[in-house]
């Protein structure tokens, strides 16, 4: 497997639900991006060519992760990490607050002595909301709250993206062109989630800890193996299980907005020692065709 980087620059706010419409998140995980470019390669008439990649192994995709400069930042490791000063409980605070560290800095967080002052993330982005309009009748205008993340300069989002063969990174960038131009998260029609990508540079440490052998394997995208894989996958793991959810985003799926199936996978972060493949699911439910749900697997060593 052979690895690439995008890094999203984001033109506009983005809001990225947590279930809430008043607030948003600043990432996203593997299956957002993937249902968008599924929508995009309907419109280009390339559904079957993206299903059968993914689901053949030969495409694979991280969640979204911030970017600062120059720097790749990770999921924390579900990992216990003893800091190196027991006795100091701020330390001990700190690490149990971090929820991305620098790649470079891996090996100096699980021996715990990571340099906790100098918070990259401290400046990524703000937060507010924004006044929206719903028309309900023709003499009812009715305003609602959404919640809008923006990114600081030189600050972001980026993607590994696992492939075979340059067909499938060439797929991948078409793709995501389509989606940078309508948008990803929710209302796009108000302009949100617009964005540019570019080749971001390769990391010799986070390239090495995709690609080597490790006895501890930490998940990079919202996973769940396959039945047949599921008991061997839990045997020593850590993880933190996440509900995925939402509408089906189809005018021909039905004819009133239908909820997808709720689908429980092991987030970014988690850490096995049995690695795992998983698949795309059907999250259908009495609609007139399927609608899939990401849930392949990306790991690097810890």
């Amino acid at each position: 497997m052979k690895y690439e980087i995008y890094k999203l620059k984001f033109t506009t706010g983005v809001h990225l639900g947590n279930g809430m419409l008043n607030d948003s998140v600043y990432t996203f995980q593997a299956d957002t991006l993937f249902s968008a470019m599924y929508i995009e390669a309907l419109k280009a008439g390339l559904e079957g060519a993206l299903y059968d990649m993914v689901c053949s192994g030969q495409l694979l995709f991280s969640d979204a992760f911030p970017y600062v400069g120059d720097l790749y930042m990770i999921p924390k490791p579900m990992l216990y990490i003893e800091p190196k000063d027991r006795g100091n409980s701020s330390d001990k605070k700190k690490y149990k607050k971090l929820k991305y560290i620098p790649v470079d800095r891996l090996s100096s967080y699980q021996a715990g002595n990571m340099e906790l002052d100098d918070d990259p993330m401290k400046e990524f982005g703000y937060f507010d909301q924004r006044t929206m309009a719903a028309v309900r009748r023709q003499e009812e205008t009715l305003p609602y709250q959404v919640g809008v993340f923006h990114y600081n300069e030189g600050r972001g989002l980026y993607l590994i993206v696992g492939y075979q063969e340059t067909e499938q990174l060439e797929l991948t960038e078409r793709l995501l062109e389509a989606v940078s131009i309508t948008g990803i998260g929710g209302k796009k029609s108000g302009g949100l989630g617009k964005f540019d990508f570019v080749k971001g540079r390769q990391d010799r440490k986070l390239k090495e800890r995709l690609e080597q052998g490790s006895t501890c394997h930490m998940l990079l995208s919202c996973a769940l193996p396959k039945e047949e894989e599921m008991e061997t996958a839990l045997e020593g793991a850590s993880y933190l299980l996440e509900k995925r959810s939402g509408f089906v985003a189809s005018e021909t799926y039905a004819e009133e907005l239908r909820k997808k199936k709720d689908l429980y996978v092991f987030s970014a972060g988690s850490c096995f020692k049995n690695p795992f493949q998983g698949r795309v699911y059907d999250v259908s439910e009495g609609g007139s065709h399927p609608v899939y749900r990401y849930g392949l697997s990306m790991f690097m060593g810890v």
